[in-house]
C-alpha cells in the first residue's frame, strides 16, 4: 500500500495541471468581471513576494511536516505518548478549520459569482453538493482501501505490521506457532490481528488525508501565483506559512503512525513541502492566460475547492478526531480529552482568524 501514496500524489499533480492548462486564454468575461486596477497592483514587487513566498512556505512546510517524523527519539512526544494526542488534536483542528473556514467559502464565492451564467450557476449550490459527494466519496475510498489492504496484507499474521516497520521479527512469528493451542494463543493472536488492523487504517489515513492536502495545497499556491496584488499577496504569505506548518504537523503525525520505512516517509513529507510552492509556480507561469475572474477559471477552482473542502471536513472529523477521541486512550481520561478539546478548537480558532487575511 505504501508504494501508492507517491503515485497518487503524482496523479493528482498531473490531473490540476491538466485542469489549468485547459483554461482558455481568450475566455469571455462579463462587463465589470475585468482584473480591477489599484495601487497595489505591481507586477515586479508581485514578484520577489512570489519568490520570497516559494522559499519560506517550502521551509515551514518542512519544518511543519518533518516534525513529528523525528518524535521518536523525544520521548514526551512519541505516539503513545499524552503530549502528542494533544499536539495532533491541536492540528486536527487546522485541519478542520481550513475546510470550513477557508476552502469551502472560497468554493461558495467563486461559483455563486456574478461573472458566471446565471444558469446552472445560480440555479444549484454546486459547492455543497460537492462537498457532499467529495466527503461520501472520502468515505467509499477510506473503507475499500482498508478492505483491500486488509486482504492482501493477511493481517493477523503479518509481523511487518507489528514491528513498527522494521524488518519482519521471526522470532515473533514462531512464538505465534508455539503459543497456538495453549491458553493465551487465541489472545496473543487477537492482540496481533487488533494492532495490524489499527496500522492498515493508519496507512490508508495518512495516504487519503496526503492526497487531500496535495490537491488543496496546489489551488491556493496557483491562487497566489497568479495574482499581483502585493498588499493581498503579503498578508496571504504569513497565513500560508501559519497553515502549512501546522497542516504539515497532523499529516506527518499521521505518517508516523503509518510506520513506513523512512524512504516512504521522507517521499510522502517531499510532497507535501513542494506542492504550494509548486503551485505558486505554476501559478506564476500561466499568469499571462490565468484570468481569476473568468468563468473558466471559477469553475475549474471553485469545482476544485469545493471537492477538497469535502475531504479535509471528512478527514478531519471521523478519521482524525473521532477515532482518537473514540479511542481507548482518550476514552479512559477525562483529563486528556478536555486538553485535547482545548487543543482542538485552539487550532480551529487560530486558522479561522487566519481567514480575516487569506
Amino acid at each position: 500500500m505504501a508504494t501508492s501514496n507517491p503515485k497518487l500524489s503524482i496523479i493528482s499533480i498531473f490531473f490540476i495541471i491538466l485542469s489549468f492548462l485547459t483554461l482558455q486564454a481568450e475566455s469571455v468575461v462579463k462587463e465589470g468581471c475585468e482584473e480591477e486596477t489599484s495601487s497595489c497592483n505591481d507586477k515586479a514587487k508581485a514578484l520577489t513576494l512570489k519568490i520570497i513566498a516559494i522559499v519560506s512556505i517550502l521551509v515551514t512546510s518542512m519544518i511543519g511536516v518533518s516534525a513529528p517524523l523525528f518524535t521518536r527519539s523525544i520521548p514526551a512526544l512519541h505516539p503513545d505518548k499524552s503530549l502528542f494526542v494533544i499536539v495532533k488534536a491541536f492540528a486536527a483542528g487546522i485541519i478542520l478549520a481550513t475546510g470550513f473556514m477557508h476552502v469551502l467559502p472560497d468554493s461558495f464565492d467563486m461559483l455563486s459569482s456574478s461573472c458566471l451564467p446565471e444558469n446552472p450557476w445560480h440555479k444549484f449550490p454546486f459547492t455543497g453538493f460537492l462537498a457532499m459527494l467529495s466527503a461520501i466519496g472520502t468515505l467509499m475510498v477510506d473503507s475499500l482501501a482498508t478492505s483491500v489492504y486488509s486482504k492482501k496484507s493477511n493481517v493477523g499474521v503479518n509481523p511487518e505490521c507489528v514491528t513498527h516497520g522494521a524488518e519482519p521479527d521471526q522470532e515473533m512469528a514462531s512464538n505465534v506457532g508455539h503459543f497456538h493451542g495453549h491458553g493465551h494463543g487465541h489472545h496473543y493472536e487477537d492482540k496481533l490481528a487488533s494492532g495490524a488492523k489499527q496500522l492498515l487504517r493508519y496507512r490508508v489515513i495518512a495516504m487519503v488525508l496526503e492526497l487531500g492536502i496535495i490537491v488543496h495545497s496546489i489551488v491556493i499556491g496557483l491562487s497566489l501565483g497568479a495574482s499581483s496584488n502585493t498588499c493581498t499577496i503579503k498578508g496571504l504569505v504569513a497565513a500560508l506559512c501559519f497553515h502549512q506548518m501546522f497542516e504539515g504537523m497532523g499529516l506527518g503525525g499521521c505518517i508516523l503512525q503509518a510506520e513506513y520505512k523512512p524512504l516512504k516517509k521522507a517521499v510522502m513529507a517531499f510532497f507535501f513541502a513542494v506542492t504550494t510552492p509548486f503551485g505558486i509556480a505554476l501559478g506564476i507561469a500561466l499568469s499571462k492566460m490565468y484570468k481569476e475572474n473568468s468563468p473558466n477559471a471559477l469553475i475549474t477552482v471553485g469545482l476544485l475547492n469545493a471537492s477538497s473542502a469535502g475531504l479535509l471536513i471528512y478527514m478531519a472529523l471521523v478519521d482524525l478526531l473521532a477515532a482518537d477521541f473514540m479511542g481507548p486512550k482518550l476514552q479512559g481520561s477525562i483529563k486528556l480529552q478536555v486538553k485535547s478539546f482545548m487543543a482542538v478548537l485552539l487550532g480551529a480558532g487560530g486558522m479561522s482568524l487566519m481567514a480575516k487575511w487569506a
